[in-house]
């Protein structure tokens, strides 16, 4: 076995023991969470579900019951793409939480209340570890950030571990089928990894935007570069939101700011009314902001990209003040707005969805064979800081070889690279300290 060999797999071991614990709980959450609509509809059949009539109620009615349903100030509310289903308000409350509350639109009569999202919302804020809220989710989202660079680091070594070599060792289907023996173990984690790398790496990049640190900075570059956002299309100009203001549902461009209103009177009926005059296809979400002066944000719930369109609508008039839609994008937004659809399981439909559901199998699988070669492999004592890692080779050439490649991959993610220089800080403290000492006579 050569000493680079052995570098990349003593690389290759660590990146396991500090992002698996991790990606697999992103793989649990991130698998549950593509199919968010059969989970959705089960857990609130109940509430979602109603007797199609040809009569509505006023819309103003549907938001004044649910703003005292949910006790609170209606936000939003999304029309279903079927009359026997409930449209759904979110309320946000003063002490800062936020309620969903079912409506049947043909009556206003509410039908449920539960936080808001529900199960689903409950899933994405574990898969984003942003659960808590605070500066606890902002650390815990940092941390993800952090994983999903490891990642691509797990996913490059694993690579050169499987290559075809002069040694037997490059495996496309199994040599060992009895489970009790590491081989058969070791040729499982090589094919899973061989299968389906792939598809974990595109997961890994693809959820970049959304992370705390790279994905704000790399919005920020991307629009100010003219790629991203389109500029205002009326006088004056895009104007940040407030936090419970963002727009729900307006995507990773168009999130997080607003256009002004020439008119200060509101009326939700004038706003729908528009939206289905342009023939914005439902589901859609209307956005209510606090402010008088700004206009409502009315955003197409799709599954495909391409299908993305957001209307900005005075709301005393119901003059439609822009219509922006995927094809207005820069070219940086499409590409990252196209890798989040496809991330989420739905850019190109039921495959889309089985190849990332088997990218979180399939880390699963990794994470459960890599632990079995560790315990058929492990010393026999794991009292003196032992892990049982493969051994660092010798000279500074070799061990330096690995980090020399991989430190490129982690400039593009700076808290990768940092956390990347911190571990190679540890390992050569640890084997400073575990260092044989010359016996004194």
């Amino acid at each position: 076995m050569s000493g680079a060999y052995r570098a990349v797999w003593r690389w290759h071991f660590y990146a396991g023991v500090l992002v698996m614990p991790f990606l697999m709980l992103l793989a649990l959450t991130g698998g549950l969470y593509l199919f968010k609509d059969e989970i959705d509809q089960f857990a609130n059949r109940r509430m979602i579900q109603i007797a199609p009539a040809a009569a509505r109620a006023a819309p103003g009615d549907w938001i004044g019951n649910a703003a005292q349903a949910g006790g609170g100030r209606a936000a939003s509310l999304t029309l279903p793409g079927s009359p026997d289903q409930a449209v759904r308000v979110r309320v946000d409350r003063p002490d800062g939480s936020q309620k969903t509350v079912f409506v049947d639109p043909h009556t206003a009569r509410v039908t449920g209340v539960i936080d808001q999202g529900g199960v689903t919302e409950t899933i994405k804020k574990l898969h984003s570890l942003s659960l808590f809220g605070g500066a606890t989710g902002k650390a815990l989202n940092i941390l993800i950030e952090i994983v999903a660079g490891w990642t691509i680091v797990l996913c490059a070594t694993g690579l050169y571990l499987w290559w075809p070599r002069r040694r037997q060792g490059a495996v496309l289907v199994p040599h060992e089928t009895d489970l009790r023996r590491r081989p058969f173990w070791r040729d499982l984690h090589a094919l899973v990894g061989l299968y389906v790398g792939g598809i974990i790496l595109f997961l890994a990049v693809t959820g970049m935007p959304w992370s705390a640190v790279w994905g704000d900075q790399v919005m920020g570059a991307v629009k100010a570069s003219g790629l991203g956002r389109p500029p205002a299309p009326v006088a004056g100009a895009w104007q940040r939101a407030e936090h419970h203001d963002h727009p729900a549902g307006a995507g990773w461009t168009m999130e997080g700011v607003v256009l002004p209103s020439p008119s200060h009177d509101q009326s939700l009926t004038a706003v729908i009314a528009a939206a289905e005059a342009r023939n914005l296809p439902r589901p859609y979400t209307v956005s209510i902001p606090a402010q008088p002066d700004t206009a409502y944000t009315v955003t197409a719930q799709v599954r495909r990209v391409q299908d993305s369109r957001a209307l900005y609508v005075d709301p005393a008039k119901g003059a439609v003040l822009a219509d922006i839609g995927f094809d207005r994008f820069g070219a940086g937004a499409k590409v990252i707005e196209w890798g989040i659809y496809t991330h989420q399981g739905t850019q190109f439909g039921q495959i889309n969805r089985l190849l990332m559901l088997a990218g979180c199998i399939g880390v699963w699988l990794l994470g459960v064979s890599g632990l079995v070669m560790w315990w058929k492999r492990r010393p026999p004592s794991l009292s003196r800081v032992r892990l049982g890692a493969p051994t660092a080779p010798p000279g500074p050439r070799v061990r330096f070889a690995v980090p020399g490649i991989v430190i490129p991959l982690c400039i593009l993610y700076p808290l990768t690279g940092l956390s990347l220089v911190t571990v190679l800080l540890l390992d050569f403290a640890a084997r400073r300290l575990m260092r044989p000492r010359p016996v004194v006579s």
